[in-house]
């Protein structure tokens, strides 16, 4: 069979629809949202407790953990990473 590429891969589909920048960013919230969660697993840590470390509500903590939204701050996350025992990196690429 052969295996030649046909057509464009879903990135440069996405890119000229102008949907790229929003699909990546949805993606990378719910990939933050899974590894917070991991660690508080890992850490035997209750979403009650995350909130008290991070002085907010659990509330709050419930929508960053949800992975459908995409709305989280900076701060937030950084926040969330320090009351985890770790640091937030981002970097433009």
């Amino acid at each position: 069979m052969n295996e030649q590429h046909l057509g464009s891969t879903l990135d440069d589909f996405l890119e000229e629809e102008g949907l790229l920048a929003e699909a990546e960013a949805v993606a990378a919230k719910r990939v933050i949202a899974w590894q917070i969660a991991q660690l508080m697993a890992e850490q035997q840590m209750t979403k009650s407790e995350l909130a008290r470390r991070m002085n907010t509500s659990r509330t709050a903590v419930d929508r960053l953990l949800n992975p459908a939204n995409d709305v989280a701050t900076l701060s937030t996350l950084e926040k969330a990473a320090l009351a985890l025992g770790k640091r937030l990196h981002i970097a433009l690429v």
